[in-house]
C-alpha cells in the first residue's frame, strides 16, 4: 500500500518583524526594557513578598532573575550599555536580593520551584555588586548564599560518581545537576571555597568530556539520544565552567554543542522538535500574550515550557558562526515583551558574551543537510526545510515529563512555520506516525530504523513487527515537496495499521477542502471523511494533497509534561489526518 502526500505553498505569512539590532547591543536594549516594566511593578506593590509579586501571571514566573538584570545593567562597563552606574537599576538588584534574603530565613527558599536557578542568578549578582552592597546586606546575602550552595554541593557530591549523568541514573535532570554543580563551582570560585570549585570542576569537565554525545548534545533520559531545548540548559552551565576555567576540555564541548544547535533550528529560531523527548515546542521569546514563540501559535503566552532560546549564547559566542547563531536566536525577543526568565538570561548573555567577527550559519544558506550518527537528519532546500527522526528508546513510564518517541516527520516552510510536525507525545498512540494492532497489544513505535540521506532522496525507514515503511523524500522544488511512504509487508499482516501525520492547523483560521467544504477551527470538533475531503487540504496558504483514503480530526490535544494531561488550548492543538494502512501476506 502506498500513501502519497504533496505540500504545496505560496506562503506569504510571516511573523512580526524581528530585530535588527546586532549583539551585544540588542541585549542591552532588552534588559532596559524589562528592568523598566519590572520596577513599574515592583513601584506598584512596594511591600509585597516575592510570592505576591510572582503571581500576577505567568510572565512574572522567576521575578529573582530581575536581581541579575539590573546587577549587570549596573555593573557591567560596556559601550552598548546606557544604564551602566545608574542607581535605579542597583536598587533593582538589591531589592530583588533581599527579597530571595527574606526567602530564604523564612525556610521558603528551597521550596520555590527552579531554586536551583535562584541561587545562580543570586549569586552573580552578590558577585558584581559586592563592593555596593554595604556590610550589613554583603555579609546577610552571603550567610543565605553559603547555606543554599551547601544545599547544592551536598547534592552534588553525592551523585559526582554514578554510572551516568542522565535522570535514570541521577534521579533529576542532568540540565539541573550541570546547573548545580556550575554553581557550586562559580560560588567556589567567589567565596574561596576550594571544595567546592573542586566538586563542580570534577562534575562539570565530565559533562564536558564523557557525557556529551559526539553529536554535541547532552541527553537527559539516554546520552545517546537529543533532547533539543533543554540540551541549552546545559550548554549555559558548561558555558559558565568554560568562562571561569578555560578548561580545554569545556571549549571544546561548546564548539560540538554549537554545530548540533545550529544545524537542528528552524530559520525562525526554534529547535527542531521531531528529535525531543520532553518539549513538543520551545517558547522563543514573549510576555503575555503579545510574545512571539515557535510553533504552533505565534501568539501563545510564555508558561507550561521554561526551554527558551535565551540561554546559553555566550557560549556560542566563542566563535564566529555561533556569534551569527545568538543573533538568530535573539532577533525574535521584542523589547518589554520578554518574561522574567528569559531577562535574566540574556543578562549573563550580555555579562559573558565575546565581540567579534561573525559568519554565516546554515539558515542564512540556501541549502543545507546534516545528519547525525544516529538515524537523525535534516535537509534544507530553498524555503523547505525537512527533519527525519529515526530516533527509538525506551518508554519512561513512570515519568510525565518523557514523551515517547513515536513522531518521525517534520515539514517546514520559511513563510509558514511548520506544516506538518513530529512533535512527540505521551500515552497518544493515536498521534503516532505509524501504528500496528496486534492481538491483544497496539505497537506504536518502530521496532528498528535506518536513515539513508542524498542530495536526490532522503529514505527513512521504520520497522514493525508485521511490516516497514519506507518513507521517501525528494528533493523539491521552490513551491512544491513531495513524500511518500511505501509499505512492505512481512509475513501475516496485522488486522489494522494506521498512517498518521500531525498537521499544524491554527485555531481561528480557515479550513478548506476539495469539496468546497470551509471550516473556521476552533475548539469545535470537525471529522472529515474522505469523501469531505476530497483529495487535498488547504490552510494558511499551504495546500496538501492527500491519499483518497485519508481522513482528519481536529482538535487533538497532546500531552503536556509539566501539566502531565493533554493541552486544553486549541492554540496548542494539531489536525490528526490518518491513513488506513493495507498489506498482503508475504512469504
Amino acid at each position: 500500500m502506498k500513501d502519497k502526500a504533496v505540500g504545496d505553498s505560496n506562503a506569504t505569512a510571516a511573523s512580526a518583524k524581528p530585530s535588527t539590532a546586532t549583539l551585544p547591543d540588542q541585549y542591552f536594549r532588552l534588559l532596559e526594557a524589562g528592568a523598566d516594566r519590572i520596577e513599574r511593578h515592583l513601584a506598584a506593590h512596594p511591600k509585597a513578598d516575592l510570592k505576591t509579586l510572582e503571581a500576577r501571571d505567568e510572565s512574572w514566573r522567576l521575578l529573582s532573575h530581575a536581581a541579575l538584570v539590573g546587577a549587570v545593567l549596573y555593573a557591567k562597563r560596556d559601550r552598548a550599555n546606557r544604564s551602566y552606574q545608574r542607581p535605579q537599576e542597583l536598587s533593582l538588584a538589591t531589592r530583588i536580593g533581599d527579597l530571595l534574603a527574606d526567602e530564604s530565613e523564612q525556610a521558603r527558599f528551597e521550596a520555590r520551584l527552579n531554586s536551583d536557578r535562584d541561587v545562580y542568578v543570586w549569586l552573580e549578582a552578590y558577585r558584581l555588586l559586592k563592593a555596593k552592597l554595604g556590610v550589613e546586606r554583603e555579609q546577610r546575602w552571603r550567610r543565605e548564599l553559603e547555606k543554599n550552595v551547601s544545599e547544592l554541593a551536598s547534592d552534588v557530591a553525592a551523585r559526582k560518581d554514578f554510572p551516568g549523568y542522565q535522570s535514570p541514573y541521577i534521579g533529576t535532570s542532568p540540565n539541573h545537576f550541570a546547573l548545580w554543580a556550575s554553581t557550586v563551582y562559580l560560588a567556589g570560585r567567589v567565596f574561596g571555597q576550594r571544595e567546592w570549585e573542586t566538586l563542580g570542576a570534577s562534575v562539570m569537565r565530565r559533562f564536558a568530556a564523557e557525557e556529551q554525545s559526539p553529536d554535541g548534545y547532552w541527553g537527559e533520559h539516554e546520552r545517546s539520544l537529543p533532547t533539543p531545548g533543554y540540551s541549552y540548559n546545559t550548554y549555559a552551565s558548561v558555558a559558565l565552567y568554560a568562562e571561569w576555567s578555560r578548561d580545554p576540555a569545556a571549549m571544546k564541548a561548546l564548539r560540538r554543542g554549537l554545530d548540533f544547535h545550529k544545524f537542528f533550528t528552524y530559520p525562525d529560531g526554534s529547535p527542531v522538535e521531531v528529535l525531543d523527548d520532553r518539549n513538543r515546542y520551545t517558547l522563543v521569546a514573549g510576555w503575555g500574550e503579545s510574545g512571539a514563540s515557535t510553533w504552533p501559535d505565534s501568539n501563545s503566552p510564555p508558561g507550561g515550557n521554561d526551554e527558551s532560546a535565551s540561554k546559553g549564547h555566550f557560549g556560542f559566542s566563542w566563535f564566529p558562526d555561533g556569534r551569527s547563531y545568538a543573533q538568530l536566536l535573539t532577533r525574535f525577543f521584542r523589547e518589554g515583551l520578554v518574561g522574567c526568565e528569559d531577562l535574566g538570561r540574556l543578562a549573563q548573555n550580555a555579562l559573558y558574551y565575546h565581540r567579534g567577527p561573525s559568519t554565516p550559519i546554515p539558515q542564512e544558506q540556501p541549502r543545507y543537510s546534516r545528519q547525525l550518527s544516529v538515524p537523525a537528519g535534516i535537509r534544507k532546500t530553498g524555503p523547505w526545510v525537512v527533519s527525519l527522526s529515526g530516533l527509538i528508546s525506551t518508554q519512561a513510564l513512570n515519568s510525565q515529563f518523557y514523551h515517547d518517541r513515536q513522531g518521525h516527520l517534520s515539514i517546514f516552510h520559511d513563510k509558514v512555520g511548520l506544516i506538518i510536525t513530529g512533535a512527540n507525545s505521551k500515552r497518544q498512540p493515536e498521534l503516532s506516525t505509524l501504528t500496528e494492532q496486534l492481538p491483544g497489544q497496539l505497537i506504536y513505535m518502530p521496532l528498528s530504523s535506518r536513515l539513508q540521506m542524498s542530495d536526490a532522496r532522503d529514505r527513512l525507514s521504520l520497522a514493525f513487527n508485521t511490516f516497514f515503511s519506507d518513507l521517501l523524500v525528494p528533493a523539491p522544488s521552490e513551491k512544491r515537496l513531495s513524500f511518500r511512504f511505501v509499505i512492505t509487508g512481512r509475513g501475516d499482516p496485522a488486522p489494522e495499521q494506521h498512517l498518521n501525520l500531525q498537521v499544524c492547523l491554527r485555531a481561528g483560521d480557515a479550513l478548506e477542502t476539495a469539496t468546497g467544504k470551509k471550516f473556521v477551527l476552533g475548539a469545535q470538533r470537525v471529522e472529515l471523511s474522505p469523501a469531505e475531503i476530497g483529495g487535498w487540504i488547504r490552510h494558511r496558504n499551504w495546500k496538501l494533497s492527500v491519499d483518497p483514503a485519508a481522513q482528519i480530526v481536529w482538535p487533538v490535544y497532546p500531552h503536556n509534561p509539566y501539566a502531565n494531561g493533554p493541552e486544553k488550548s486549541p492554540r496548542h492543538a494539531v489536525g490528526r489526518l490518518t491513513v488506513p494502512l493495507t498489506a498482503e501476506a508475504t512469504n
